[in-house]
C-alpha cells in the first residue's frame, strides 16, 4: 500500500508518522485490497486539530475526517470510522454474494 502523509500548518514529527502508519495497520487487517492512502493531518487554530484521510481499494474509495483537541485522539477517532466504513464495506460483499449462493441452492 502507498501512503501519502502531510501536514498543513503542522511539523509532521516522526512520532506522529509513525502513529498513522501503526494505526492504518489496523484497517488493513480488515481489508486486504488497499492501493493507497492519504493522510492529512492540520491545525485549523491553537484548539482544532483536523485528521482527515482517502484510501483507495479496489471497489472503493473510503473518505474520513475528524476533527479533536488533540492531534492523537483526532487520529485515533479517524482510525475508528474508517474501521468502521472498511467492516460495512466488508459485510456488503459478503451479503451480497451470500444472497445469490442461497438464491441458486433454492432453485
Amino acid at each position: 500500500m502507498n501512503l501519502n502523509i502531510s501536514g498543513h500548518h503542522l511539523d509532521l514529527t516522526p512520532a506522529l508518522r509513525t502513529y498513522v502508519t501503526d494505526k492504518l495497520k489496523r484497517v488493513e487487517r480488515h481489508f486486504d485490497h488497499l492501493i493507497d492512502a492519504a493522510v492529512i493531518l492540520s491545525v485549523d487554530n491553537k484548539l482544532q486539530h483536523k485528521a482527515e484521510a482517502t484510501l483507495h481499494a479496489r471497489g472503493t474509495n473510503l473518505h474520513a475526517e475528524s476533527v479533536q483537541g488533540d492531534m492523537y485522539a483526532a487520529i485515533d477517532n479517524l482510525i475508528d470510522k474508517l474501521d468502521q466504513q472498511t467492516r460495512k464495506f466488508k459485510d456488503k460483499l459478503r451479503d451480497h454474494h451470500a444472497r445469490d449462493v442461497q438464491k441458486h441452492a433454492l432453485n
